[in-house]
């Protein structure tokens, strides 16, 4: 058996006996300001390791492979100078898609007494370029001078994020007013899409389109005159594709970090009081030196 005597020889944290030690005035400050100076790095350190961290990445690929090859669309646009009958929705892309009077999913809401309509409409397209356009080309009769003034409340791509730590142009067109352009006027909206993953702290995840977007405003002609007016909104996708991932910061990390800081900060603060203390007793004997 290992007696007790030698079970010591391994303490490396021996102790002085209090009557050997000298308390201070400075000593019992400096441990007051060093206990309050870990407990607010305690404090913010742990505040860190509670929220959770969003981090992003960017890869080539696409990151939603069970969707078909499409991309759900969600539109909300306000013509006030135009009759809900004359309103439609067509789409078009690149594998042959050419739709006139898209209705699926779609409602028509009268605005200024029937003078004006509200387009809401869900619709999937391919994902190739391609536009889907608000016009009047679906009318059973064109009217001579259809305004297309409008404004845009809502283009949306894929799944709707409502993450308070992602600010990204899930929506950029929303807001837009054109309502003091060109009635006759076309309005070209050219987006690129950007294909957005947004992860979880289970893992699930949630498939979404950030886009940017540039806009062009003109009246068209052609040999046989003006060409009707409509709202074009034209697309291509990026191949990049953005990833918004949930960490929570590993409990070992914040373990480490906050003996780092009780550590540090009484060894930091020893040496400070080691130092006034040295000074102390050297500027003690020169006083008593001087007086005799």
């Amino acid at each position: 058996m290992v007696s007790a005597q030698n079970t010591w020889l391994f303490d490396i944290y021996r102790k002085v006996p209090k009557d050997l030690t000298q308390p201070t005035y400075t000593g019992a400050i400096i441990s007051v300001c060093c206990c309050l100076f870990i407990l607010f790095l305690f404090l913010s350190e742990l505040t860190g390791f509670i929220t959770t961290e969003v981090v992003n990445e960017l890869y080539v690929d696409d990151p939603d492979k069970d969707s078909g090859g499409k991309i759900d669309v969600s539109l909300n646009i306000s013509l006030p100078n135009l009759h809900c009958e004359l309103v439609g929705l067509d789409i078009q892309d690149e594998m042959g898609r050419h739709e006139v009077g898209h209705i699926d999913n779609s409602m028509k809401v009268p605005l200024n007494n029937g003078a004006g309509c509200r387009f809401e409409g869900q619709f999937s397209i391919n994902k190739v370029p391609g536009n889907f356009h608000v016009s009047t080309h679906s009318a059973t009769a064109q009217p001579q001078n259809p305004d297309m003034t409008h404004v845009i409340h809502k283009l949306s791509f894929g799944d709707t994020l409502q993450v308070q730590n992602v600010h990204g142009a899930f929506n950029a067109l929303g807001g837009a007013d054109r309502l003091t352009s060109n009635p006759l006027a076309s309005h070209d909206y050219i987006l690129k899409i950007v294909p957005t993953v947004y992860e979880d702290k289970s893992g699930k995840q949630r498939y979404s389109y950030q886009y940017t977007v540039a806009n062009k405003e003109y009246v068209a002609y052609s040999h046989t005159g003006r060409i009707i007016p409509a709202i074009w909104f034209r697309y291509d996708l990026s191949p990049i594709t953005v990833k918004y991932t949930e960490r929570r910061q590993p409990l070992y990390r914040f373990i480490t970090t906050i003996c780092a800081i009780i550590g540090g900060t009484f060894t930091v603060a020893g040496i400070l009081d080691s130092c006034i203390f040295t000074a102390s007793e050297a500027w003690k004997k020169i006083q008593l030196g001087k007086m005799h």
